[in-house]
């Protein structure tokens, strides 16, 4: 063996809040105890020198912690359980983030103090499980990384609501047989500490040595297909090259014994691996760039899963053929990753290395939607179906789209999910779930498909195409426009699949160009062209359909022997490609941006350190520090291609209108017919050449008609369909008010104020005036009740004219009484004001003479009601309110009561009186004829002035209603106040909310009802001991029961019926 300078660095991004226990064992658990508002990660320093704001602390999560600690403590002082053994813990804060979630995993899978997953030094740091934290989504994390290694990970279990009580049984039944107490109240606790226990159980049984030796395990779950090459400085890149069917990973066996599938490759991705080659062989041969440097790669594959992305980002960082992230070893020194072609790969490749902060080179394709509702527009296709991959891409792309095509004039007639790919037993349930949701795609019209997807999507939809005979659904003869991740690349396995659907289809791809050299480059390319190519067996087998083993016997006899002779230019071009494709070219211009960030770097740093060699300098430099200087990168490439970075980062890339031709052989023909240019003016952005592009064939080499729009007669107007978007129109009535007088409107036009459409709304007729006349029914029945009420009024006054001299009638004040009885007469005539045609005369009375009679009417109960207040008030010995018990007083009551409201009508006719108006919009075909009150403000006083007075007559006749008297007026005078306020309250919402001769009729009502309601309530009980039972009509009856009338007859020395 031999010994190189090999060192282990400091944690780059180091966990402050922690709590760490030695032992034999080790448990881990991530606890959500601490958080931080501000989210300040920079790559502009070292990740130590971040200054982060001020922790934020969740108190009662920190008993999650105490549970560990407690339960730990127990089982060490327990010498029935792991006798001999000390067990130890490892806690780590989450900060609620994904990315110190996966960080503090990682730590979990270091040696103490160092971050390097997987280096297992002394016996003080053996990892057996984890527990997660108790947010699903911090366990989840926590799972993806933990999984690699196959280490048990205890969850929280879900509560629904709450726990049973059988549940409830087995916990108690667990506490005590280890005999711990535990608070009932603290489940989640009390859970924590029974995994712990059980985790100690499991310990003890399987820990039966300990070793001290420090040594670097190997790779528990090694990536097969993988390209390394040593330099001074290494470029990562991760791709989607090959990938499984099926998902077989078993916790029941070591994870290198794990028998996988045949893998399946995608050859066209291989482009990508040699685009990386390429650029790092042009620089290492090119003495202007990185002098005395070697430029080397590590490319490996992600299998399309998330799992295997993130262990393929932790190898980046680890020492080739050891899985010990952040183990700097010799030749490891990662510079720079660049992204897949697969945004989703990207994305969690960012996690990990957001860590670092190594720069990712991952190209912004967003700029190209614009492109896309310009080449709709620029075709007048506004009615078009859209897919979408089913995923958070997916989406976030509908969310981005959608409202741009609507604020375009563009809308879609359905959206269709694309199942994301996935091992094949899930996609199949998926097609399964969704087959319904695919038939509109062969059922529905529109011409044009606007497809949003990631290459494995392309797959999945070559798939469903495939099988869609067999569910006799038609052939599909649409245009196909897809964004630029699409690059039609297909398996092995779907090469005699028949693409012509796709036929004339429309994509944005990345623009690109053929470097010099490339072509001859792939074109010397063969099994054994260089070592350590670990995609080139199943690219080269899978491409020409061919196997590179040697037969042995009769086995594989039957399958064609590669002579590696074979051409790459004789491949289908559904299979691989010979000119560079958009994502190999953005690879390759990434190389090339990282050497000269590395250049530059080397430039700036050279004067102050001359003494050093070029070597050192750039090995020295960090990866954090190469994104500063990307930003200022400005070059041209060997395609004359101009490469350089914006304001914020992103790779500056236009993009080719690319028109695809489908041919019967498998061979497919790219046809730029236009250029994207993000940076032009806005509307100039797209060219195209309409004659270069080649259509589907169902079209007839004519231009495809994507639009929902039909004729229209008179009457009619283009109208989206019901239930579709806005853009596909109908044949639809003009709505009401509006005619349409030509044929095929857009939009139908409005009749004049004096006129509305006809029954056809072909044109405009004159409207009829409308009021509440005497002539109709409603003014016949409202006057017929004016008259029955008015009548009934006068019919009661009759009758205590009539009984004047009786004592009920002597006891109730007789003139207050006749006052209240006239103006409830005037108060139901006065709804006459409000029938028929109104009038300057009429408008100027009807509000006013409305609000100052009722104003009497309330005034004079008001009268009644302190009257009887007063009259036992005075009864007290030596009280001063004897003075104003007495006529005097009911009729100033009466007075100044109805002379406020008179001043507030006068002030109303003074200065904003009401006038006649028409009113030409709130009903159809009408002009109705009504009173403008002039202002709303005066009028709401009039109505508030009167709800005063009823309030009032109201609270006191309330108090007063249990005073002792064998006729207590109070009593019927709370009731009829009651019903007064219940009207007019009812009245005002019923008053707004309708219109025309109905906001009449509506006043006219309530006027009658609280008129009405005044006279039964007060003066019917009355009436009825009149006329009905006269006996009790007597001075002697009262007397005995009329406790009122005896006091004020002994202390006022009058009596209280005069």
């Amino acid at each position: 063996m031999h010994s190189t300078n090999c060192s282990i660095y400091d944690d780059p991004l180091p966990i402050p809040h922690k709590f760490y226990q030695p032992g034999d064992i080790v448990i881990g658990q991530i606890v959500s105890q601490v958080f931080f508002l501000y989210n300040i990660l920079s790559f502009t320093k070292q990740p130590t020198q971040i200054m982060i704001d001020e922790p934020i602390s969740v108190p009662k999560n920190y008993q999650h912690i105490l549970a560990l600690a407690f339960a730990v403590k127990e089982i060490n002082e327990n010498p029935k359980i792991l006798s001999n053994i000390s067990l130890g813990f490892h806690i780590l804060n989450s900060y609620y983030t994904t990315r110190m979630t996966y960080k503090a995993t990682l730590n979990f899978l270091s040696t103490q103090h160092r971050f390097v997953p997987n280096f297992k030094c002394d016996n003080k740091n053996n990892l057996v499980a984890l527990i997660g934290g108790c947010v699903s989504e911090i366990s989840a994390n926590l799972a993806i990384i933990s999984a690699i290694h196959k280490m048990p990970q205890q969850q929280y279990p879900p509560f629904k609501g709450s726990y049973s009580k059988t549940d409830n049984n087995h916990i108690n039944a667990a506490v005590r047989n280890m005999g711990i107490q535990f608070l009932r109240e603290k489940i989640v606790s009390r859970i924590m500490l029974l995994v712990v226990l059980l985790l100690a159980l499991l310990c003890h049984t399987v820990c039966k040595t300990h070793s001290i030796n420090c040594s670097i395990s190997d790779d528990p779950l090694p990536i097969p297909h993988n390209f390394y090459q040593l330099g001074d400085i290494v470029i990562g890149q991760i791709v989607s090259q090959v990938f499984f069917f099926y998902n077989i990973l078993s916790f029941k066996e070591q994870p290198t014994q794990i028998m996988i599938d045949e893998p399946v490759s995608v050859p066209k991705n291989y482009q990508h691996i040699m685009a990386l080659v390429f650029a790092v062989k042009e620089i290492n041969e090119n003495p202007s760039i990185l002098p005395n440097i070697s430029l080397g790669f590590c490319i490996l594959n992600s299998y399309y899963t998330a799992r295997m992305t993130y262990k393929a980002t932790l190898n980046l960082f680890s020492t080739q053929h050891r899985f010990v992230p952040n183990f700097k070893c010799d030749k490891n020194n990662l510079i720079a990753l660049i992204g897949g072609c697969i945004s989703e790969i990207s994305a969690n490749m960012a996690i990990i290395s957001t860590i670092h902060k190594t720069p990712q080179m991952v190209p912004n394709e967003a700029k190209q939607y614009t492109g896309i509702v310009r080449l709709l527009q620029h075709f007048s296709w506004t009615w078009i179906g859209l897919l979408a991959v089913d995923d958070d891409k997916g989406d976030q792309f509908l969310q981005t789209m959608v409202p741009m095509l609507s604020k375009n004039g563009i809308c879609y007639a359905y959206i269709v999910k694309i199942p994301k790919w996935n091992f094949v037993d899930e996609m199949i349930d998926y097609a399964l779930q969704r087959s319904v949701s695919y038939g509109i795609v062969f059922e529905r019209n529109p011409s044009v498909f606007f497809v949003y997807g990631e290459p494995p999507s392309f797959q999945v939809l070559r798939l469903l195409l495939f099988v869609a005979p067999l569910m006799e659904y038609p052939p599909l003869g649409k245009v196909w426009i897809v964004t630029s991740h699409w690059d039609f690349a297909s398996t092995s396995v779907q090469k005699i699949w028949d693409m012509q659907t796709f036929h004339g289809a429309i994509s944005f791809t990345v623009h690109s160009n053929l470097p010099l050299g490339f072509h001859e480059f792939i074109n010397k390319l063969h099994p054994s062209w260089t070592n350590g190519d670990g995609f080139i067996q199943d690219f080269w087998e899978q491409a020409f359909s061919c196997s590179l083993k040697v037969s042995k016997g009769q086995e594989e006899e039957e399958e064609k022997t590669c002579t590696a002779e074979e051409k790459l230019e004789n491949i289908p071009g559904i299979l691989f490609e010979m000119s560079m494709t958009g994502h190999s070219y953005n690879v390759y211009n990434a190389v090339y941006a990282v050497a000269h960030a590395l250049q530059a770097i080397y430039k700036s740093s050279s004067s102050h350190r001359r003494l050093e060699s070029d070597r050192v300098t750039l090995q020295s430099a960090q990866p954090w520090q190469v994104h500063h200087f990307l930003r200022n990168i400005l070059f041209n490439n060997s395609a004359r291609d101009t490469v350089h970075f914006d304001d914020n980062g992103e790779l500056v890339v236009g993009f080719d209108v690319t028109n695809w031709l489908m041919f019967l052989n498998g061979s497919v023909v790219r046809v730029k017919v236009g250029r994207l240019d993000p940076r032009a003016a806005p509307g100039k952005e797209l060219t195209i050449n309409d004659d270069q592009i080649v259509w589907h064939p169902s079209f007839n080499q004519v231009l495809p008609l994507s639009v929902c729009n039909d004729n229209c007669y008179p009457g009619y107007s283009r109208k989206k369909k019901e239930g579709e978007k806005f853009c596909c129109y109908d044949c639809a009535p003009c709505p009401e008010g509006m005619i349409s007088p030509r044929k095929d409107m857009d939009v139908c036009v409005k009749c004049q104020e004096e006129q509305y459409p006809n029954k056809d709304q072909t044109q405009c007729i004159p409207k009829v005036l409308s009021y509440l006349s005497f002539k109709e029914d409603l003014g016949i029945i409202l006057a017929i009740l004016t008259i029955s009420f008015s009548l009934i009024t006068v019919l009661v006054l009759r009758i205590f004219l009539k009984h004047k001299d009786t004592p009920i009638v002597k006891a109730n004040n007789w003139t207050l009484t006749y006052i209240l009885l006239i103006s409830l007469l005037f108060c139901f005539l006065c709804s006459f004001l409000f029938i028929g045609q109104p009038g300057k005369v009429t408008c100027l009375h009807r509000q006013t003479a409305f609000g100052i009679i009722f104003s009497v009417a309330l005034s004079s109960v008001l009268a009644k009601t302190i009257t009887v207040v007063l009259a036992f008030i005075a009864t007290k010995p030596g009280s001063r309110i004897r003075k104003w018990v007495g006529k005097g007083l009911a009729n100033s009551i009466v007075l100044s009561c109805s002379l406020i409201q008179a001043g507030i009508c006068t002030l109303w006719l003074s200065t904003f009186p009401p006038f006649p108006d028409m009113d030409m919009h709130s009903v159809n075909g009408e002009i109705i004829l009504e009173c403008n009150e002039g202002s709303s403000a005066m009028f709401y006083c009039v109505l508030g002035y009167m709800g005063f007075l009823a309030i009032v007559s109201f609270i006191l006749a309330f108090l007063a209603r249990r005073l002792p008297d064998s006729f207590n007026e109070a009593k019927f005078i709370t009731f009829s106040m009651l019903v007064f306020c219940s009207v007019w309250l009812t009245f005002i919402p019923t008053y707004l909310s309708t219109k025309g001769k109905s906001t009449v009729a509506v006043e006219i009502f309530s006027i009658l009802t609280s008129s009405a309601g005044l006279l039964g309530c007060i003066f019917f009980p009355k009436c009825y001991i009149i006329v009905l039972k006269p006996k009790l009509n007597n001075r002697e009856q009262l007397k005995e029961e009329n406790i009122s009338c005896k006091i004020q007859e002994k202390n006022l020395q009058k009596s209280c019926y005069t």
